[in-house]
């Protein structure tokens, strides 16, 4: 990537430092974009819902920087919101609680798609925001006709505007989450390298089935992404051997690492590829993106066992893990 996407000029100097260097981004990588002739046609947005009830495996951090990096690559992309929390909101640098019209608007008060999108400073990439306002909807929803197809009814007129769709969903398994996988073509599921990592994804996969036999007959797995590994713990490798044992080619080639910049960067209100982009999270999250686009593809052994490079046996990114974690 361009060295000029990644300019952290002024990081710690407030926001109008911030808000300077994202003008620059914006600028500068709509002028890459127009330059490999890139022309947005009307075939529909691929949708993709980053799921997963448990708390704290890296969904957000995921739903974000897939989005930026999707962006980058020239494809017109729209981040959702619809974690009650706004964690992807404030970690675009976008002030909550200044949003005035949220993804509760769209759900509940029938609110134009215009009237709720905004932009995010990278070029290509816009949001519809969230925030605590969202938390009374899944109660509001319970009596509402046609309370699962909320979202997908109120999107359909723009689907054709976009590339793809990414949606952060809250960590739950309530209608916002439902609604979030009405509205999916397939969902990706970060799994945390943890003991417990594993548990409670049953549940998660029997609703994505009951969501396509009843409400969305085109829903699929998109993939299983396994996230805050530290590759220097025998338990990662026992998580990564399970989670491809049950899931088989569906777990991605690409491990996350536990890193300080990844934790860092929503404190910035900056996406990791605009943070810093030569970490290791950001080069790993770069390759996913590669590997949902489908631009870099490893040998189908490589999936069942350790020796993709960006798996174990890769020396250099241990050893970055270790930097990383000090």
């Amino acid at each position: 990537m361009p060295a000029f996407l990644y300019n952290r000029d002024g990081e710690t100097d407030g926001v109008s430092a911030h808000s300077s260097t994202l003008k620059s981004v914006t600028v500068l990588l709509t002028i890459r974009c127009n330059k490999i002739g890139n022309i947005y046609t009307s075939i529909m947005a691929r949708i993709i819902a980053i799921c997963n009830q448990k708390g704290g495996v890296g969904k957000t951090t995921s739903a974000i920087s897939i989005a930026t990096y999707l962006a980058i690559s020239c494809k017109k992309t729209l981040l959702i919101d619809i974690d009650p929390q706004g964690n992807a909101t404030s970690g675009l640098g976008i002030n909550k609680h200044d949003v005035k019209v949220s993804a509760y608007h769209l759900l509940i008060d029938g609110a134009e798609p215009a009237t709720v999108i905004i932009d995010t400073g990278v070029s290509g990439l816009k949001m519809i925001p969230s925030n605590l306002e969202l938390t009374g909807a899944e109660v509001e929803l319970v009596g509402a006709l046609g309370r699962e197809y909320r979202l997908k009814k109120a999107l359909a007129p723009i689907l054709s505007d976009y590339d793809y769709i990414i949606i952060d969903c809250p960590p739950s398994l309530g209608l916002l989450t439902v609604n979030a996988l009405a509205l999916a073509n397939s969902v990706i599921v970060p799994v945390q390298c943890e003991y417990y990592a594993l548990e409670g994804l049953s549940q998660l996969t029997n609703t994505i089935k009951l969501v396509k036999e009843n409400i969305n007959p085109t829903l699929e797995l998109e993939g299983v992404l396994l996230t805050m590994a530290d590759f220097r713990a025998k338990l990662t490798k026992e998580v990564i051997n399970e989670a491809r044992n049950f899931f088989k080619e569906k777990v991605y080639n690409t491990v996350i690492p536990r890193n300080i910049k990844l934790t860092e960067a929503p404190g910035f209100g900056k996406p990791i590829a605009l943070y810093d982009k030569d970490s290791v999270g950001a080069q790993r999250y770069q390759e996913l993106v590669n590997e949902i686009l489908g631009i870099k593809m490893l040998k189908p052994q490589q999936k069942e066992t350790f020796a993709s490079p960006n798996i174990l046996t890769d020396k250099e990114l241990q050893a970055d893990s270790k930097k990383e974690m000090k």
